[in-house]
């Protein structure tokens, strides 16, 4: 158990011997490589070190690893070997080495091969591990990023990107196992950053197969070059000899099949009429979420039954429910505070004294809430709410589950349905405006569009910004609809492109 925790804490998966060889093989195969220094910088118990001993015996091989027990396992499995002379193994601390002067100073033609650690910044923080870079905003995000926990990266893909700046060109490679979108990530940023031409090439590995996890996790492989292109090619396996997909960047983001995204780029646009919305976020089920048990009876999430009125009680599907079309029936409620964002609730006690005094029973719940949104505001407030929240008919997608699959929302028991935070929807005043945008939405064009931009790997692969992103009006002229949808939005004019013509206002 002790060696398991210590294997946490450094945020390490030991690379089995067989997936070393395989890549190896791969790269001296496919890429022709012959290199005279191979650095694995975190080298673990010595997998890649073996490997590339087999596979490239006359380079210099040279192993680090913050773990001394782990480079003691590594010495004593090359005690036997031939070339054993090739090779030199160190105990170091990767974000207290100086690498860019340790690459200056030897070859150009380096192979940076190995797999370093699959954990995120914050979760090395929970485990209260040492092992982690200082803290700096590598990926220039905004403060609010960083308060909602957008601003969490994943440790080797600091790693990655500092080696890609120091990675000698043409003659220096970058072999990495990570996960996919730490790949995808290292690749966008190099595109942002550096100016030099590149080739890149992700090779799809089971991780559930070599390390019994379920990551997606690939192979990278990184070169500066001046015939490179600008796209990486994805390959469903190690062995496969043609690219499955091309991500690039395209129109300032990253997309997940180029190809796709080309043939429908002219489908992307402004959506003034229809604003793409999150659901409530409250961040205490327990106490917010209910379910009736009889006529104004209901059951918290705590095992509690109380007697409450209606009149801040609203139908909620979650993403579960979206997700697996259950959206004819509820079997929750939601406890509704606000009609606005920081509206004063102290009107429920009044109007609503047994819904009051429920919420003032559980006020140190309420209270102890972690985000920092709550601070400041009325008790018991809640986000992600507005007028638009209580219009009768939405179009909803999980923003969780992997598929493109839209559902169309009726009112439920009399009332509009409140979605939780991790569905994203749009809200209408009519059940025809709603079916009409419904349609749009599941036609084919609309989808292969969405598709090509969409990670599906991602935790939360369908968000926001990406179904924001799909221009509605040009939907329609593709559809041949384009005067249905002037019709529906009221004050927004499109021209025959299916542009927006914003001079109308």
């Amino acid at each position: 158990m002790a060696h398991f925790k210590k294997n946490r804490q450094f945020g390490d998966f030991q690379t089995p011997d067989t997936l070393a060889q395989e890549v190896t093989h791969l790269l001296k195969q496919r890429y022709h490589l012959s290199p005279d220094i191979i650095l694995e910088p975190t080298c673990g118990t010595g997998a890649f070190v073996r490997a590339a001993l087999q596979t490239f015996p006359s380079s210099q091989i040279f192993g680090r690893d913050i773990n001394p027990d782990y480079i003691q396992d590594a010495k004593q499995s090359l005690v036997t070997h031939p070339h054993a002379h090739h090779v030199t193994l160190q105990q170091g601390d990767f974000f207290t080495i100086d690498w860019q002067t340790f690459l200056s100073k030897g070859s150009s033609n380096i192979l940076i091969l190995g797999n370093p650690p699959w954990v995120t910044s914050s979760e090395l923080s929970r485990l209260n591990s040492e092992n982690l870079p200082t803290k700096s905003n590598h990926q220039n995000r905004r403060g609010i990023e960083a308060i909602t926990g957008s601003a969490n990266f994943d440790i080797s893909e600091w790693m990655l990107f500092q080696f890609t700046k120091w990675l000698p060109s043409q003659t220096g490679i970058l072999a990495i196992l990570c996960k996919y979108s730490v790949a995808r990530n290292v690749f966008y940023q190099v595109k942002q950053k550096h100016k030099a031409p590149f080739t890149a090439h992700i090779y799809r590995i089971d991780a559930k197969l070599h390390f019994d996890v379920s990551v997606d996790a690939c192979l990278f492989v990184f070169r500066y070059e001046p015939s490179g292109g600008c796209d990486c090619h994805l390959y469903l396996t190690l062995d496969s000899s043609t690219p499955s997909d091309y991500i690039s960047e395209r129109d300032g983001h990253l997309v997940r099949n180029a190809i796709q995204y080309d043939t429908w780029r002219h489908l992307l646009g402004q959506n003034l009429n229809y604003t793409w919305r999150s659901g409530i976020k409250h961040d205490c089920a327990k106490v917010m979420e209910l379910e009736p048990i009889s006529d104004g009876t209901f059951i918290n999430g705590m095992g509690q039954i109380y007697d409450l009125e209606p009149t801040y009680l609203y139908p909620l599907l979650k993403s579960s429910d979206i997700g697996n079309s259950r959206i004819q029936t509820y079997r929750k409620v939601v406890l509704v505070t606000q009609t606005t964002v920081g509206e004063d609730t102290h009107p429920i006690q009044k109007k609503a004294p047994k819904t009051w005094q429920y919420l003032s029973d559980h006020n140190q719940v309420l209270h102890h809430r972690r985000s920092s949104i709550y601070k400041n505001k009325p008790p018991y407030s809640i986000f992600g709410i507005n007028p638009y929240s209580f219009k009768l008919w939405k179009i909803a997608i999980s923003g969780l589950y992997k598929t493109l699959t839209f559902q169309l929302i009726s009112p439920l028991g009399d009332k509009p349905v409140m979605l939780d935070d991790t569905v994203n929807f749009l809200s209408f005043d009519s059940q025809a405006e709603a079916k009409f945008i419904f349609k749009l939405l599941t036609s084919k064009p609309a989808q292969d569009c969405l598709d090509s931009l969409i990670f599906w790997d991602n935790k939360r692969p369908v968000t926001i910004d990406i179904l924001r992103r799909l221009s509605l009006p040009a939907v329609a002229r593709e559809l041949g609809c384009l005067e249905r949808y002037a019709n529906w939005a009221k004050g927004i004019q499109v021209n025959s492109q299916g542009q927006l013509e914003l001079g109308l206002f």
